[in-house]
């Protein structure tokens, strides 16, 4: 199966703590034609560990979802790729710099090894009926991006997201555009660049000087999940205008209610705090935030803050 056609060029990237079910909805309302799940570790899933099922949670509003995993064995990836069946996309994590997954042979640290990868890849790819892509670094210490994303298309990899930085550089300088281009020239399949992102212009600037097929915003749609309208927007030659941010997290309390997640208020109180960054006393408000119990409180702590700043 090959990767599907998305109804625009803007895709939410797969973010800990953050890509969860109500937020990856919340982006789709503004536009986000692709979101991912947060990464989840083949071998938990694959056992059906509890933390794990609640990880690849998806709903009827939630379409596509690619479903991304980390791990180094095709066998845990396979069993984790059966173990749920409501997503459309499968996706290797092989972009985490984490120093954590790297010692354990996920994430970036795949990339050390070409053909241990092809070996790897082609076997995931065989034993599945679903699309599988990959999420990669431009390399770990050196940038292989053009070596590597030929091996990932010759063992069947549908689509590759290119974040244009090496593992040894983690989210240090900038990601290198000229590398997605390098691969965007090359491949056969979709490249979706990621990588400093923190704009519409931007956005627009990286698909026109990369080629790439999608851009993927991962850290700028944790503070304006709006990004997406804007984006689509500007490509449209209308001007774009911010999103209230109130508007933005009462919005997103009401879809923690909906899917159940209302109860775990440190990622709402995370998603205020980064709506707030850069504005007047925001370290105020973070350590008021930090105080609070409930979702309410949270809001009305919120609206007063953000109703100070107008």
């Amino acid at each position: 199966m090959n990767f599907p056609k998305l109804k625009n060029k803007f895709i939410l990237a797969p973010m800990a703590d953050v890509s969860i079910l109500p937020f990856r909805v919340l982006c789709r309302e503004y536009g986000a034609s692709l979101a991912y799940t947060e990464q989840i570790n083949a071998l938990a899933l694959g056992q059906k560990v509890k933390k794990a099922l609640i990880m690849a949670e998806s709903a009827r509003e939630d379409k596509p979802l690619s479903l991304q995993l980390s791990g180094c064995s095709a066998k845990h990836i396979i069993d984790a790729a059966n173990a749920v069946d409501d997503y459309d996309i499968l996706d290797i994590n092989m972009g985490c710099p984490s120093k954590k997954i790297v010692s354990l042979g996920y994430g970036s640290a795949l990339l050390k090894e070409k053909e241990k990868l092809r070996e790897l890849m082609t076997k995931v790819v065989d034993a599945l009926d679903k699309p599988v892509t990959i999420k990669m670094r431009s390399g770990f210490k050196i940038n292989e991006a053009p070596q590597i994303a030929k091996v990932l298309e010759e063992s069947g990899v549908k689509a590759i997201t290119l974040h244009a930085r090496t593992q040894e550089q983690g989210y240090s300088g900038s990601a290198d555009w000229n590398t997605i281009k390098a691969v965007k020239d090359k491949a056969n399949i979709p490249i979706i660049g990621n990588g400093d992102i923190t704009s519409p212009e931007r956005a627009m600037e990286m698909l026109d000087k990369t080629g790439c097929d999608y851009v993927m915003i991962g850290r700028t749609a944790i503070k304006n999940p709006a990004i997406f309208k804007q984006c689509l927007d500007f490509q449209r030659k209308r001007s774009y205008e911010e999103e209230n941010r109130s508007k933005i997290i009462h919005r997103y309390v009401d879809l923690c209610k909906k899917y159940n997640y209302d109860d775990r208020n440190s990622n709402i109180k995370m998603i205020a705090e980064s709506f707030t960054k850069g504005l007047d006393n925001s370290a105020g408000f973070r350590n008021t935030l930090a105080r609070l119990k409930t979702a309410k409180e949270i809001l009305e702590t919120f609206d007063t803050f953000i109703s100070k700043q107008e």
